[in-house]
């Protein structure tokens, strides 16, 4: 399985944007940040834009802000937005497979590995990643939260993925 750089971009700057929510942030200094070349990543804050995932703000002071709760925005979600279809197979979707003969079968194993793919990416959400982020790096960064709501604990839906998962992101 291949995720790709478009999705894996689009994630860490939402996750960058989570973990600092206090101000807007430039799409140069995300990049620099988050090592990602800048010329491809305005183009995936275009697309984030357009999906309501960003919003930006013009002037000496703009940049970009997160464009909803952080806890609201899953990473599948972030991945349609800005590939498309979820998961393919030669630019088909599973379920819309058929082999014959003995690799019959197979389709329902490409099913279901988009099904497992779906569950894990659709339970992370930014928030988690940005808040497990913060721990990690030892920054005291806080997400901004809803009165009332605490943050997710050790354990979240992001520590379900398995190494091998993990190190293909």
């Amino acid at each position: 399985m291949q995720i790709s750089a478009k999705a894996d971009y689009a994630v860490r700057s939402l996750v960058e944007l989570a973990a600092d929510s206090g101000r807007p942030l430039t799409c140069e200094g995300i990049a620099s940040s988050q090592e990602i070349p800048f010329r491809f990543l305005k183009s995936v804050f275009r697309e984030l834009r357009q999906a309501g995932l960003v919003r930006s703000q013009r002037g000496c002071e703009g940049g970009y802000w997160i464009g909803r709760d952080p806890a609201a925005i899953s990473v599948a979600e972030v991945m349609t937005a800005v590939d498309g279809e979820f998961l393919t197979l030669r630019g088909a979707r599973p379920d819309t497979l058929a082999y014959p003969g003995a690799a019959q079968g197979l389709p329902d194993l490409w099913r279901a590995v988009e099904a497992a793919a779906q569950a894990v990416l659709g339970r992370t959400t930014i928030a988690e990643l940005a808040t497990k982020g913060a721990r990690e790096d030892g920054a005291g960064r806080e997400l901004s939260r809803e009165p009332g709501r605490e943050p997710s604990g050790e354990g979240g839906p992001a520590s379900d993925v398995s190494p091998a998962v993990s190190a293909s992101a």
